[in-house]
């Protein structure tokens, strides 16, 4: 597995160079509510604040995208990715797509 800290949102990899470019990878989680979870989350924006119940389901589905981004490079034979990005969209009412998303590069550490 790829080690997260060869994971950069910049075009470069401190302390390393890409030798190989091996593309474009992704994760892709479509989710949606469960009832409770709208019930629980309707009461939490009653009050105002921090909604957990959603936060956490966001940063779950994040950390499932992210991981299904890093597997990817992986299989591409890739030991970093570079350039990495969110996106997330709605698909239909309740249902979010979350993308995690960058380029697959193998890199060397700099001499």
């Amino acid at each position: 597995m790829i080690d997260q800290s060869m994971v950069t949102t910049s075009i470069e990899l401190d302390g390393y160079r890409v030798v190989k470019n091996l593309g474009v990878v992704r994760g892709i989680i479509v989710r949606s509510r469960n009832l409770f979870g709208n019930i629980a989350g309707g009461f939490q924006t009653l009050f105002g604040g921090r909604i957990s119940i959603f936060t956490e389901l966001c940063e779950k589905t994040r950390e499932e995208a992210f991981q299904q981004m890093m597997q990817h490079a992986e299989q591409r034979g890739a030991n970093a990715v570079i350039n990495m990005r969110y996106d997330a969209n709605q698909v239909i009412g309740s249902v979010t797509e979350v993308l995690a998303y960058g380029t697959a590069v193998v890199v060397e550490k700099k001499s």
